[in-house]
């Protein structure tokens, strides 16, 4: 096996424990011993458990950052927070292991890799969305960062639990999602006020 190969196969089983068992979990040992290498290899690659955890977590990150921003890009608004909402339920899907690993070991790692982060990101890139929607519609550009924080927070905390309870496909957890973002995006008071103040 080459460098990069050994290299590939260490962080490909890393994954995985560091999902099933966390960080904490998981020992150097167990790593070297399923890639039927000796400890030293892997302190080669990685340094150690800490540098191996932060590459995993920056690959994830990337994925999942790539494959949100692209849902971004284009379409008109509403087809934009379907492509969001399917965006991060893909991922669920299709990488649970670096899922788990984003939202359950909330570690800091060699940059700023936390899935805090990237969602900061998400709502950064929301809020500049719906500031220009919110211009065209008469509503106040400045609460654009509120609403993307809820619709993010919102879409976010839906994926954490689909992520453990599969029970409906994803692409009727997102028509939902969609469906109680848009239309209340949709049907906005201009100044919304509570009744019981």
């Amino acid at each position: 096996m080459t460098g990069t190969q050994r290299r590939e196969q260490l962080i490909e089983i890393a994954r995985a424990l560091f999902s099933e068992r966390g960080y904490d979990g998981t020992s150097i040992e167990e790593i070297a011993q399923r890639a039927h290498v000796s400890k030293p290899v892997v302190y080669e690659h990685f340094g150690g458990k800490e540098g191996l955890y932060a590459v995993v977590v920056d690959r994830e990150m990337s994925t999942l950052l790539e494959m949100i921003t692209a849902s971004l890009t284009s379409f008109r608004s509403r087809v934009r927070v379907e492509q969001v909402a399917l965006a991060l339920l893909t991922y669920v899907e299709e990488r649970t292991d670096g899922f788990r690993i984003l939202v359950r070991d909330q570690r800091v790692t060699a940059r700023e890799g936390t899935y805090s982060s990237l969602l900061n990101e998400a709502i950064s890139q929301v809020a500049q969305i719906l500031a220009g929607d919110f211009e065209r519609r008469g509503h106040d550009p400045d609460l654009a960062p509120l609403y993307a924080q809820a619709l993010v927070g919102m879409v976010s905390t839906t994926a954490t639990w689909w992520l453990d309870d599969r029970g409906l496909p994803k692409e009727t957890v997102a028509a939902h999602l969609v469906n109680l973002c848009w239309n209340g995006l949709t049907n906005l008071e201009s100044d919304p006020q509570l009744g019981s103040a």
